[in-house]
């Protein structure tokens, strides 16, 4: 199962732009972009996810859309902690296929706290 439709980050154009206007957070295994939407609207929009993983981590597909998987799983999991109105690109460095799901999660979470995404916590461990 993946993320919700309006979580998904679609767009080449919308992935460019967090590329080179959003600030970058890195931990050992993964590099997280995070972008502040900007609208004139009333309502803000929730956030949105997109995720990265190149061939240079690994030639074949099924190992990374294995990596995808994992990384939306995480990401299910601290949605409902997460502010709206932010757009984030999670890219996977290279040597990550033999990284498990524990780590991610440990990773992910330590990279949304420092870029102050989930509610309530500044540098601090949820989990």
């Amino acid at each position: 199962m993946g993320l919700p439709k309006q979580n998904r980050l679609r767009h080449p154009k919308a992935f460019q732009t967090v590329y080179n206007r959003g600030k970058r957070y890195q931990s050992p295994h993964l590099v997280m972009r995070v972008l502040l939407q900007t609208n004139q609207q009333q309502a803000t929009p929730p956030t949105q996810f997109g995720i990265s993983v190149s061939q240079k981590v690994s030639k074949k597909a099924v190992i990374r859309n294995r990596l995808k998987r994992q990384i939306k799983g995480v990401i299910r999991l601290f949605l409902p902690m997460i502010m709206p109105g932010y757009q984030v690109v999670i890219v996977v460095k290279r040597n990550t296929t033999e990284c498990k799901y524990e780590h991610f999660l440990r990773e992910l979470e330590e990279l949304l706290i420092k870029a102050e995404i989930i509610y309530g916590y500044k540098r601090e461990h949820i989990l």
